[in-house]
């Protein structure tokens, strides 16, 4: 069985830095690009601040008018990031940790 082609998507860029006037969002720009050229066509992006009701309610919407969505970070991962849990919770996953990736080093 395959699985339909992707041809919608949007991007959710997370994190209350990228709602200031200090920062700017170029992770969507670098994927709005990369989408384009895989022919996937971007029907929104959005910017939400790092509060999980509003991520959560942000990726439901998305997810009910595109075939794929893409969350970015701003900063990058860090301590007080929700992505995972508002995701799971969109999906009524619940999360687990595979300690093999837990343990892994990241080069910095």
């Amino acid at each position: 069985m395959s699985l339909p082609p992707l041809t919608t998507a949007e991007i959710v860029a997370v994190g209350s830095e990228l709602l200031g006037s200090t920062r700017i969002d170029t992770n969507s720009l670098f994927l709005s690009e990369r989408l384009g050229a895989l022919g996937i066509v971007l029907r929104a992006k959005a910017v939400v601040g790092d509060d999980r009701v509003d991520l959560s309610a942000i990726v439901s919407q998305a997810l009910s008018r595109a075939d794929l969505v893409v969350c970015t970070g701003g900063l990058g991962p860090t301590d007080d990031d929700l992505t995972r849990e508002a995701v799971a919770d969109v999906l009524g996953l619940a999360l687990t940790e595979d300690p093999a990736i837990a343990s892994t080093r990241w080069p910095a």
